[in-house]
Parts: structure tokens; C-alpha cells; sequence
């Protein structure tokens, strides 16, 4: 679940375990290949996730020292 780290609400004011709050899902998305289900409450961003090669894989230096691979 995807949420602020302050407080078990969606509330990042009350911190800790609050009781009496409501709990409000404002997305859920399907994570098919990582095969789970991520649930977005309050105001959270979520980072991009990374490619299966890293495109630092593809740099390299050649024999004169020059940096080779990049865009």
C-alpha cells in the first residue's frame, strides 16, 4: 500500500496509529509482471519503475579513453 510513512492514515497530521480515522483508496493499479496490486491513498507519489537492462550496461570506454554508449 502506497502511503505517507508518517502515520497509518491518510492523514500525514496524525501520526502513529490513529483511531476513528476513514481510510480513502484514490487508486488502484495492477502491477502485472511484478504480480501484485498496489493501492494509492492520500497524496503519495509513486517513482517509474526501472528497465530489465540498465542503460548503463551499454557504456563503455574505448582503447583512446573515450566514453562510448551514451546518448
Amino acid at each position: 500500500m502506497a502511503k505517507t510513512q508518517y502515520s497509518f492514515s491518510v492523514d500525514p497530521n496524525l501520526k502513529g496509529a490513529p483511531e476513528g480515522h476513514h481510510f480513502y483508496v484514490r487508486e488502484i493499479r495492477a502491477a502485472t509482471g511484478a504480480k501484485y496490486i498496489l493501492v494509492l491513498c492520500g497524496e503519495i507519489n509513486t517513482m517509474p519503475g526501472l528497465p530489465k537492462v540498465p542503460s548503463s550496461s551499454f557504456i563503455d570506454i574505448d582503447a583512446d579513453g573515450n566514453i562510448i554508449g551514451t546518448i
